[in-house]
């Protein structure tokens, strides 16, 4: 434990940089997840091609050498990419692809007579996904995005084969570091370290997804109260 009290300051800093890289890719892979998803229920079919041809390709890509892809593939475009915004990008594109299928799929979940109904009131068709399909895809979208954050946050331990001193590359350096100095090797204390906190960050995240969850179904089930009580008045 000394040797953990010893590294705190280094290994800090290693966390930081880990949770910037974790929070850019998550807000990045986001946006392009509803973005492509999206164009892959849009009526044009030219989207719905485009969508297709994304996911297919980024989805198909091992998570490894797709980060490898970007960092060497870059400067060949002349795009000189630090490792930093590299691993961003490989990771925002590989979760975008990913999250695609998943905001598909949810949109896909709501029954098609919702969208007709918004159509015969009158209701334009940006108004129908903002508020009659997106906040009903939302509930069956959650579980598995929330999987897929917790696989993105995970993944940022791949930055370090590009040159990003994110956590775990801290923790191989002190490990590497402390081995030469004492002949000793403090793998297991040091790893189990850094396991432990990517279990506390990534459970974390599963506590509040699952509260926002509940607060969703508990407002669903007001609201249906509610028309159901409006309908028994009349």
């Amino acid at each position: 434990m000394n040797l953990l009290a010893d590294n705190a300051g280094f290994m800090l800093q290693g966390m930081w940089f880990t949770l910037r890289l974790a929070v850019a890719t998550l807000l990045c892979a986001g946006v392009v997840s509803v973005a492509v998803g999206l164009m892959s229920v849009a009526r044009a079919r030219p989207l719905r091609a485009l969508a297709l041809c994304y996911v297919e390709f980024w989805r198909d890509i091992p998570l490894l050498v797709n980060l490898l892809f970007v960092y060497f593939g870059a400067p060949l475009i002349g795009l000189a990419l630090s490792p930093f915004a590299a691993a961003l990008l490989s990771l925002s594109l590989w979760g975008g692809a990913n999250g695609a299928e998943i905001v598909r799929g949810g949109i896909n979940a709501v029954p098609a007579h919702q969208a007709v109904s918004a159509t015969a009131l009158g209701m334009k068709r940006w108004e129908i996904y903002r508020y009659v399909i997106l906040p009903q895809a939302l509930m069956p979208i959650l579980p598995p995005m929330t999987g897929l954050f917790s696989s993105l946050i995970q993944a940022t331990s791949l930055a370090s084969l590009v040159g990003v001193t994110e956590f775990f590359r801290i923790g191989q350096i002190v490990v590497e570091r402390t081995t030469m100095q004492e002949g000793e090797s403090p793998a297991f204390l040091v790893y189990g370290f850094v396991l432990v906190v990517y279990f506390v960050v990534c459970s974390c995240l599963s506590q509040l997804t699952r509260r926002l969850e509940q607060r969703l179904a508990a407002r669903g089930t007001r609201v249906v109260a509610a028309a159901r009580s409006l309908r028994e008045s009349v």
